[in-house]
């Protein structure tokens, strides 16, 4: 089952996060569109609703879910960089993910939402500096306050642990 859920693992980094760690993040970050596309291309609504793994999302879900929750760190490192470690607001996401949009819709507006999203998310990791990198916001659901430099790392591990959900059900199924 955890391999199922956590098919790369979960998210660990400790210590000092390099430049050079950031820009390989950011490339990541500028290529899951790509990836993610890829991961779905040729599957079927039968297919797009199957869940990755018992008790778990269906493939649609998962993609409008990747969509919803970069779109959210956009916007929550959009604040921590404008203000001075804002509290940012949690949401939901397993009840936005049973929303129709996220339930019936068809993938392609999530897919267009995920490339514009990483689009702009990744001209604005570019022109950032250390001190900015360094700035914080605090998130009152988990009651941590986060580095954007740790929350880049966050969030290239959440496209690629979603796209892995994707690519093992396909192989499990023989898609």
């Amino acid at each position: 089952m955890d391999d199922l859920r956590y098919p790369i693992g979960k998210f660990t980094y400790e210590g000092d996060i390099a430049p050079e760690q950031r820009r390989q993040w950011i490339q990541e970050i500028a290529a899951l569109p790509e990836m993610l596309s890829e991961a779905v291309r040729g599957l079927n609504d039968v297919q797009l609703d199957t869940p990755y793994r018992e008790g778990g999302w269906k493939v649609r879900q998962v993609v409008h879910h990747i969509g919803d929750s970069h779109m959210n760190s956009l916007t929550r490192f959009k604040l921590a960089l404008t203000e001075d470690r804002p509290t940012i607001k949690p949401y939901e996401e397993q009840l936005w993910a049973e929303l129709a949009d996220s339930r019936d819709l068809p993938i392609g507006p999530s897919l267009a939402l995920i490339a514009a999203v990483h689009v702009r998310w990744t001209a604005l990791l570019g022109s950032l500096s250390d001190e900015q990198f360094a700035r914080e916001f605090y998130h009152p659901g988990s009651g941590e306050t986060t580095r954007l430099d740790r929350c880049l790392g966050m969030y290239v591990w959440h496209g690629k642990h979603h796209t892995a959900h994707i690519e093992r059900l396909r192989e499990r199924m023989g898609w």
